[in-house]
């Protein structure tokens, strides 16, 4: 299911954009579901990394696009954006942003779903590289590499990350299902390492970004046999 975020001030262009991609969806056997917001602001505040694209119209009122979708890009760098707008310069701007591509107003079907399609392909290319934590209050994007591992203390999970560490409610074994094919391996029950940060093994642990981390006598064999298939690079 590909989630879309629609901002735009005008009901009738939304629901132009609404039922385009309820017709794209047919006719690709995509699936999407969509969210109307009347405005930037609208759209910010209710944001959590909960969408894979957002069309955005650039000139609103309250928050205008671009204003919207910086506060986006900070929170989450991998949600594809297109500009929706009556003036192609914007198309300059979005770069900023770091905005997919832009559709001029009045919008055409085949225009719109050239740039659509470009969009559901680049998240597919994306998706691998990217994972949602379940952060308090909903949820935070980043790059599967900025993960380094994942913590099971009762019913709670610490993701331990590049920019912090993170705590959330969760089991360790719904983690490991969210990471399914992005080089992550248990060392024991309680931890669930990217392998890419495997620094080296020392004695019964694996050293990962300064911390020593068990490997249970169970999982030893499997561990290093996915460690060493990751470091060959056919990823376990």
């Amino acid at each position: 299911m590909i989630r879309i975020a629609i901002a735009e001030d005008d009901p009738a262009c939304a629901q132009q954009l609404c039922q385009f991609i309820e017709t794209f969806g047919r006719e690709s056997t995509q699936a999407f579901t969509t969210a109307v917001f009347p405005d930037g602001e609208k759209l910010v505040a209710a944001y959590n990394s909960q969408f894979d694209i957002i069309l955005m119209d650039v000139e609103m009122p309250v928050m205008d696009g671009m204003t919207a979708a910086g506060y986006i890009r900070r929170m989450d760098p991998a949600v594809v954006i297109i500009f929706i707008t009556n003036m192609a310069q914007y198309a300059i701007k979005g770069y900023e942003v770091d905005a997919l591509d832009y559709v001029l107003k009045p919008v055409s079907y085949f225009s719109f779903t050239q740039r659509l399609n470009r969009a559901v392909s680049r998240l597919h290319a994306r998706r691998k590289a990217y994972v949602a934590l379940p952060v308090k209050g909903g949820s935070m994007r980043m790059e599967s590499a900025d993960l380094y591992y994942v913590e099971s203390q009762g019913h709670q999970l610490l993701y331990h990350t590049r920019s912090g560490v993170y705590q959330a409610t969760g089991t360790i074994q719904q983690a490991e299902q969210d990471l399914e094919g992005m080089g992550f391996f248990r060392c024991n029950k309680g931890y669930l390492v990217n392998l890419e940060h495997v620094e080296g093994i020392q004695g019964s642990c694996a050293q990962v970004k300064g911390e020593s981390l068990l490997i249970s006598r169970g999982r030893r064999a499997a561990f290093l046999e996915a460690l060493a298939g990751y470091v060959g690079g056919t990823r376990r």
